[in-house]
Formats: structure tokens, sequence, C-alpha cells
């Protein structure tokens, strides 16, 4: 055979030999691996994409808003598809204000193929950075929770988690109203990677809006007033309660120190707490207008009532002084309320007894949760019956071994001022602009009882009380001031130097359409109630008054 027909015959063993091995390939790509491969396809041509719902926004009694969505991105890298990732974190670092040796740790990673570099980039950021055109970056569509208002009224409204989930406050607590339901759709892709196919599978359900009671002007009031109070008075905190007696309809809840919505973890743990709800402590004198209510009802005495009263009193193994020492007194019913006798609260409460008494405390509401709605709400610490010492008498009626929070008081001066109807207060109006029916309440006090007790309460802000120095110019103001020492948690016995000062009062005072509660945590100067929370109560309600335009009787 000549060369050339060699030549030819090898030439065409190689090609049938290539033929042969091309057509083998062939059976075992597409016989052998072909489901294998149709799913790297599918994975590399077809994905499942979810699509955000938007959180629904919270807002205030006249629909300003409170707490909103906003468009976001959470920005994630491919690391082993990202080029100089030296350069590319350094790029990124502005951009997505993260420090720059943290993004390079995690472009450099070679243990997975998805990282995340930020999370809730705001939109407009989001864009710059995929102008930038890094290859190996991703986008991922979503909300970020944002509080336009900043400081007002954090710990109430609360915070929300990276996975736009209610973590804290009414965020929480309405979470399934506010969260929606997140959709998908079916994304197809070209070869080279583009997009050709977008479809719904499932469709995106937003979130509800809610309207709150609150009405920010008197929020913003009451919180500027607190934030004096802490200039003032430097106590560890101190909390207002603003409320519609007759409803039960909360037209603020302030709280101090405050907290950036926005940065809260900026904040010490202990400021993050929603002190109306989630706070307890022994309310002092302002109890007493419950001993009172509670013998009026009984019938055991009236307002005209006279006791004689000694320096002090002894009651098992406890003396009872006075918060200022006198001598022998004489005193009505109404005294003893305006002058905050503890001698004179305790002779009335021996009048009603322990088993009677105990279920006062429970008729107005403590030990137990008001049903506001507030997350974390504490029930307060009640002694049962059956654990009542023979000194509990001498404590119970002067608000001493009992623990109360902010709006459990509030409710209970509410049942007062509104004539004797103890109904669950609520920050909630509506829901995706439907009414949310509040509950009726029910009545714990005769008119006529409440009616008296508020005519009583006027003296303690009239010549004589202990809160004379709260009284507004045109209006007749009831109201109680309080003065309690707290445990020291180290002995377990009272503190000589930890007091809570508080005042709650309502306004005006034959028909009350205004209630405020101020309470302040460990205040440093002066410790009574007179002085440092009713100064308090009368800017609050003062301005509150001329707000709503509520005349004067």
């Amino acid at each position: 055979m000549s060369l050339p027909d060699r030549r030819i015959g090898l030439l065409f063993a190689v090609f049938a030999i290539a033929i042969v091995a091309a057509a083998l390939r062939a059976g075992w790509v597409g016989v052998v691996r072909a489901d294998e491969l149709r799913e790297v396809a599918a994975t590399q041509q077809e994905a499942t994409v979810t699509v955000p719902a938007r959180r629904g926004t919270i807002e205030d009694a006249h629909g300003l808003d409170l707490a909103v969505s906003q468009p976001a991105a959470s920005i994630a890298a491919t690391p082993y598809l990202v080029e100089d990732a030296a350069a590319v974190a350094k790029r990124l670092a502005p951009l997505l204000r993260r420090d720059e040796d943290r993004l390079l740790r995690k472009l450099v990673r070679r243990d997975t193929g998805f990282v995340y570099l930020a999370r809730g980039v705001p939109a407009r950021r989001a864009r710059k950075v995929e102008r930038l055109g890094v290859p190996g970056l991703e986008f991922i569509p979503e909300f970020r929770r944002v509080y336009p208002r900043e400081w007002m009224a954090s710990q109430l409204l609360g915070t929300v988690g990276v996975e736009q989930r209610g973590l804290a406050g009414l965020e929480y607590s309405l979470d399934d109203h506010l969260r929606g339901t997140d959709g998908t759709r079916r994304l197809v892709k070209d070869a080279l990677g583009d997009p050709i196919e977008l479809r719904d599978r499932e469709r995106t359900v937003p979130g509800r809006d809610v309207r709150l009671t609150i009405d920010t002007r008197i929020q913003e009031r009451a919180e500027a007033v607190l934030a004096q109070v802490g200039v003032d008075w430097q106590p560890r905190a101190a909390t207002a309660i603003v409320m519609e007696p007759n409803t039960g309809a909360v037209l603020a809840i302030a709280n101090w120190p405050q907290v950036d919505a926005n940065r809260p973890s900026d904040a010490p743990d202990y400021a993050k707490i929603n002190r109306a709800g989630a706070a307890t402590y022994e309310p002092g004198s302002t109890f007493k207008a419950f001993t009172v209510a509670a013998a009026l009802e009984e019938n055991l005495i009236d307002p005209g009532t006279t006791f004689s009263l000694p320096p002090t009193i002894t009651v098992a193994d406890r003396e009872i002084h006075e918060s200022h020492p006198r001598g022998h007194a004489t005193f009505t019913t109404r005294q003893i309320l305006e002058q905050s006798s503890n001698v004179g609260a305790v002779k009335i409460g021996l009048i009603v007894g322990a088993k009677r008494f105990d279920e006062w405390i429970k008729r107005f509401g403590f030990g137990q949760a008001t049903g506001s709605g507030l997350p974390g709400e504490e029930r307060g610490i009640v002694l049962p019956l059956e654990k009542y010492s023979g000194s509990t008498m001498g404590n119970l009626p002067i608000g001493q071994g009992i623990a109360v929070t902010p709006m459990q008081m509030a409710a209970a001066y509410a049942a007062i001022a509104n004539g004797g109807m103890l109904r669950a207060p609520h920050v909630v109006a509506a829901v995706d602009g439907q009414r949310v029916k509040s509950a009726p309440g029910h009545r714990i006090l005769r008119r006529e009882t409440a009616g008296a007790l508020r005519e009583m309460l006027e003296g303690v802000l009239g010549p004589g009380g202990t809160a004379s120095g709260a009284a507004i110019d045109g209006y007749e103001l009831g109201g109680k001031t309080g003065t309690a020492q707290k445990v020291d948690e180290e002995t377990g016995t009272y503190s000589e130097t930890e007091y809570v000062a508080s005042f709650v009062g309502f306004a005006p005072a034959k028909r009350p359409k205004l209630l405020v509660s101020v309470m302040v945590d460990e205040p440093k100067g002066d410790i009574y109630g007179g002085a440092v929370a009713a100064p308090a109560f009368k800017e609050i309600t003062s301005f509150a008054l001329n707000y709503l335009r509520i005349a004067p009787e």
C-alpha cells in the first residue's frame, strides 16, 4: 500500500474513533445522566424567587406615620466569582456602611457559595452598588422598617428583626396583622443568564395597616415633659400615660430615657422597656383612694366621717408613721385623702377588714393584666389573702406590700373618673380600616361613690393638699400623690434612699375627659410625688386640655 493510501486510512480510522467516542458520549449524557443534567440545567436556567410582602404601616390617631416599610435589598456574594476581593471590599465598604476588613473576610471565603454582605440596604444605596457591575454580587429585594419620628413612642412601637418579624412592642403583639404573606415567582433564564420569563406562582399579600389611639401631639409633649424631669431630677426612669377615662383610649404612653427606634441597639436594655405595662412598683399613697373607695362603697364611712388620729398607729408588730411628723389630730375622710394621712388610711383599711379589702384589690383589677394589648404586660404582685400576716393591713391600705403597673393604676383611677366603670385601656383603634371594638367594661363602683371620691380628690390639688402646686387656672382637677419607698434587693428591707414618686389625676373634676398618670423612678434631690411628679402632670394636662379644646366646668 502506497504512503498516501496509508495516510488516508489512518485519518479514516481517527475519524471513525472520534465518531464512535462522540456517539458513546452522547449516549452517556443523553441516557445515563439525562435526569441529573436536566436538574442542573433547570437550576441554572430556572429559579423560584421570593417576593417579600410589605409590612403594614403603624399610624397615629390622625393617620400620621409612626412605622413604615420602605423598599430595600439584601446584598449577597458568591465569593469564588468575585475577582480582586480586596479592591471590591474597598469599593463596597462606604456604600454598604460596613467595615472594609469584615467585608474582605467574607469575600475571600471558599467554604461557601453564598454570603450576606449587608441586609436591609435602602433601595437608593443598593442601586449605587448594582451600578458598580461587580461580578458575583446578588441583590435580593426586601423591605426595611423605618420609624419616621425616630425617638417618639419607641418603647411602645418596639422593633422588627432582619426577617421583618416583630421582636418587641406593638410590632410583636400585632405581628399577625402587620406581617403579610410573601409571594413567589418563577424566573427562567437563557444560556447567558439573562431573564426571558417571569411568572407569579403565589401572590404577595401585603400586611395590614394599623391605626393607634395615640395622638402624636400629646405624645410629643409628654415625652418633652419627661425629658425635663430627667434633667431636673435625674431619675433612673420615668413613665407617663394619657388616657380618655370614658373610653379607655390611650392618647400617649411616654417613657424616659428615650430610645431611637431606628437604632435601638444603641440604648441600654433597661431603657427599651415600656414601663407603662412591663414595670411594677409599690404605689404608695396613690393607693389610698382605693382604700377609701372600698369603705365608701361598703357604706362603712362617708366623706365627712371623723377619725381621731394619733401621731402613729401600731398594727401587730409594725408602727406606722406619717410622712411628716404631727401631733394628735382629728381628720375627716376628706382630709385623710387631701393630706395623705398614713394613720388615717390604715384606720379606714382596718374598718374594711382583710377579707373585704382583698376582694376590693381584685375588683379594681390589681393582680391581673389590664387587657390593654401591650406585650409583656405584668400582672403585678398581690399577696394572697391566706398569706396575710398580722401587719399586712398596716401595709396594704397605704400602698405598701403590693406591686402594680402604671397602666393598672391609670385604669383603676379611670374607673373613679368615669363614674365607676372599670374598662380595659386600649391603644389600637383600627386594623386595615376596620374599627376595633373596645371591651365594654364592668361596673365596680356606684356612680355616687365615684362622684364622692372625685370631689374628695379635688382637695389634693387645693390649698393644704399634697399637690396644690399642680392646680391649673380655670379648671377643677382631682388626683392623688404617691411617694413609695423601694425595696432594697440585697437586704429585702425598704430603702432609705430610693423612692418612686407618682401622681395620678383627671380633669375636669366633675365630668372628667382626661386622665394623666406620671411615675418617676428613683428621683434625686426630692422624693415626694407632689414635688417631682405633680408638676409634670400639670404640664402634660394643661397642654392636653387646650389641645383637645376641653372647656373648664
